[in-house]
């Protein structure tokens, strides 16, 4: 009876999971716009924020610029992606009626304060752009231009404002395929004084047909990292990593495949002559290998989370490789990754409770608290840090107290409750832990190891090779997420993330071999440190990224770039960890099993 309501149990979590991503991906999908229009009808074109085109997480709105703005400035209702991506859209001054034509047509003729003046001076000294949306899709411009006319003195530079906008829309029957935004660099506004002066704001708006139909009115953006040259550095970057990977894993694959080979060989002849010859090697340490470890509820934590953040990124992959993350989805990846790790909690529940109570561990309540805070409880102080400096600074990245009340309202009535869930199956499993040899009632004493066999130079050894296998991709993925540029290639990707899994495996399932070899039967943190070691090979990546290949600057930005990506390496430290230990432990179990041990 207890067997069919915990099998029922499972099946309606099971179910429940699979509806709310069902709903989730609806969601996303639901998000893109399909409008037609009749000649003279209005379509809706919203200003979305402003901010130095070097530093993407320090973005402002529309109207933090003294532009022209209405009596009564209309925001448009945003899902929880958008919040969190930093839209704040609002509607544009700017009237773009469909097949429309208008030249120089006045916005507003403004006058301009001392103040107002220094705003726009300081946002041209920046390199301030603006983002607007018109039918969904979206256009850029700059808000002015820094004359140095060959000077080097910052004081005798001159600075001007755009003040005039031509719009070319592209349009295919009733539907709008393509805008762009084009500023007139001769008419502007000297912004160089701090003094009073009168602005007249103007726009022209030009239609043109297009044969392109609506379902491919997307392909302009996503075919930016398409283009020929950008595929084959990507090709080139696989086949590079594919190289050197199977070069160096066939090499280790080869010995380790020989060196075991000759061990079972010389283990089945010690057996028949036992009392000849003493034990050495990996079978010396068969009676504390599998001796549990120390901290063994941190460990189970460590997995159940990895193995949540494992299942999050196939998720993510499937949705991308369906089509849901295309270019300008405002908020589609934001979305699914909160909903989708909201959904898997139940995941790392199960697997955290489950090992720990194959390990023997008691108090699953406690190990169950911490699989929860393992990642969250990082993450969430990191925000509280960061949303401070982004109220601080004013900007768009603030999340309001109504998103932060969601985010928590999600994490209350679905993320807990199914890692509740996910953590009592996880015990009724009553799983027991397979090992195949008996464990010892007291340790054997670990004998004296060089240095490179510490734990230190072996994390080293065995991050640096899945990171071989993905750096080239890394700068596209940064230049995506803390740049301009546009990623879609994602089944390149996919298959970049299939070799660092496959890599990490192997290279643990070594390092491991190597470690028992020497008598060392402390493997089971070693190897989830092993494994996730490549996180840190990220983290140093950013450091590099951050100095030698951006133009971001400014504390804010900083501070973003470094603590988002000191919780994404974690992610990738805890995920990678757990692929290398399931890896090794699936590997221990197998030699062990293979031989016969008293």
């Amino acid at each position: 009876m207890k067997d069919r309501k915990k099998e029922m149990g499972l099946t309606n979590l099971r179910v429940s999971i699979c509806l709310l991503i069902c709903f989730a991906i609806t969601g996303v999908l639901s998000s893109a716009s399909d409008h037609r229009y009749k000649a003279g009808d209005p379509v809706p074109l919203y200003a979305n924020k402003v901010g130095p085109f070097h530093n993407p997480s320090e973005t402002y709105r529309y109207f933090d610029l003294p532009f022209c703005s209405p009596e009564h400035i209309n925001e448009k209702s945003e899902a929880l992606g958008e919040v969190l991506n930093g839209d704040r859209l609002v509607e544009a001054p700017y009237k773009l009626d469909f097949r429309v034509d208008l030249d120089s047509k006045q916005v507003c003729k403004k006058k301009l304060s001392k103040d107002d003046v220094a705003k726009f001076r300081s946002a041209v000294t920046k390199d301030y752009y603006f983002q607007m949306y018109y039918d969904d899709l979206p256009l850029w411009g700059f808000v002015g231009k820094v004359e140095r006319e060959g000077k080097t003195d910052a004081s005798e530079f001159k600075y001007f404002l755009y003040r005039h906008i031509h719009f070319e829309v592209q349009f295919n029957g009733n539907r709008v395929i393509e805008v762009s935004a084009r500023t007139d660099t001769d008419a502007v506004a000297d912004v160089t004084e701090d003094k009073e002066i009168e602005v007249e704001f103007l726009y022209s708006v030009k239609w043109k047909e297009t044969p392109i139909p609506f379902e491919r009115r997307m392909e302009k953006y996503s075919q930016a990292s398409a283009l020929p040259h950008h595929l084959e550095i990507h090709w080139f970057s696989i086949i590079n990593s594919c190289v050197t990977v199977l070069l160096l894993t066939g090499f280790l694959a080869t010995i380790l495949m020989r060196v075991l080979k000759n061990d079972f060989v010389k283990y089945a002849h010690d057996e028949e002559a036992a009392d000849e010859q003493e034990e050495t090697g990996w079978k010396y340490i068969h009676g504390d290998v599998f001796r549990y470890p120390q901290n063994k509820s941190l460990l189970a934590a460590c997995v159940g989370s990895g193995t949540q953040l494992f299942a999050l990124a196939i998720f993510i992959f499937v949705l991308a490789l369906v089509g849901v993350f295309y270019p300008y989805n405002r908020g589609a990846l934001f979305t699914a990754l909160v909903v989708i790790y909201a959904l898997t909690s139940g995941i790392a529940g199960y697997v955290a409770t489950n090992f720990y109570c194959q390990l023997e561990g008691t108090n699953w309540v406690r190990n169950l608290i911490l699989t929860g805070c393992l990642f969250c409880g990082p993450l969430f102080l990191t925000f509280c840090f960061l949303n401070t400096v982004a109220i601080i600074y004013s900007a768009t990245a603030a999340l309001p107290f109504g998103t932060i009340l969601v985010i928590l309202l999600i994490w209350t009535l679905v993320t807990f409750p199914l890692l509740v869930l996910g953590g009592i199956a996880g015990k009724n499993s009553k799983v027991e832990f397979q090992a195949p040899t008996r464990t010892t009632k007291y340790p054997r004493e670990i004998p004296p190891l060089p240095w490179y066999r510490g734990p230190v130079p072996q994390m080293v050894m065995a991050g640096f090779l899945p990171f071989s296998a993905i750096y080239i991709e890394l700068y596209y993925i940064f230049a995506s997420v803390w740049g301009h540029r546009i990623y879609t290639i994602y089944s390149i990707l996919f298959i970049v993330f299939i070799i660092l899994i496959i890599v990490t495996a192997f290279i643990t399932v070594s390092l491991t071999y190597f470690q028992l070899a020497a008598e060392d039967h402390e493997w089971w943190w070693r190897a989830f440190l092993c494994g996730g070691s490549t996180g840190l090979f990220i983290y140093g990546y950013c450091w590099y990224y951050y100095y030698a290949r951006s133009d971001m600057s400014g504390f804010m930005q900083t501070s973003f770039f470094f603590g988002y990506m000191a919780c994404v390496c974690y992610g990738f430290f805890l995920m990678l960890g757990t692929v290398g230990f399931r890896a090794a432990l699936v590997f221990v179990r197998h030699i062990y099993r293979s031989i016969k041990c008293e």
